[in-house]
């Protein structure tokens, strides 16, 4: 989510610059998890851009490039805003863009895809009254 000032690299989208944007993406394009989440038939990202497509019946609307690594995308040009307007348009592009990611499952899907960090292992301590039935003795410094 940001604003796009230049256009080089989003030849795809195509950019007329100053633009709002949002875009999801899985990272690297082309791997395994940008197979399964983004280029394979009935795909997370898929199914969330034809979803989005019913929702959104004025543009700007929501992109789906299989290829590219900003799979979904939605951007709209600032460049017809009065400047002192841009920041409360923009805001309410963003609001409603993020609103309609999450009514589509697109935020719940890639949580749930996600790897799970595995808790840390605690080594086993014994408490004090265990080191006293275990003949364990703190040790003294003599003096």
């Amino acid at each position: 989510m940001g604003y796009l000032l230049r256009g080089e690299g989003f030849a795809y989208l195509p950019p007329d610059v100053p633009e709002c944007l949002v875009f999801a993406f899985v990272h690297p394009a082309g791997g395994p998890v940008h197979g399964r989440l983004v280029r394979e038939p009935g795909s997370l990202m898929r199914k969330t851009s034809v979803y989005i497509g019913w929702l959104t019946h004025r543009p700007p609307r929501f992109a789906f490039q299989e290829a590219e690594l900003a799979a979904l995308s939605r951007h709209f040009s600032m460049r017809a805003w009065p400047p002192a307007q841009r920041r409360h348009d923009s805001r309410n592009f963003f609001i409603e863009t993020l609103a309609w990611l999450v009514r589509s499952g697109l935020v719940r899907g890639l949580l749930a895809e996600a790897p799970r960090p595995q808790p840390a292992r605690r080594p086993a301590v014994k408490d004090s009254r265990q080191r006293a039935k275990s003949g364990f003795r703190k040790k003294r410094r003599s003096r």
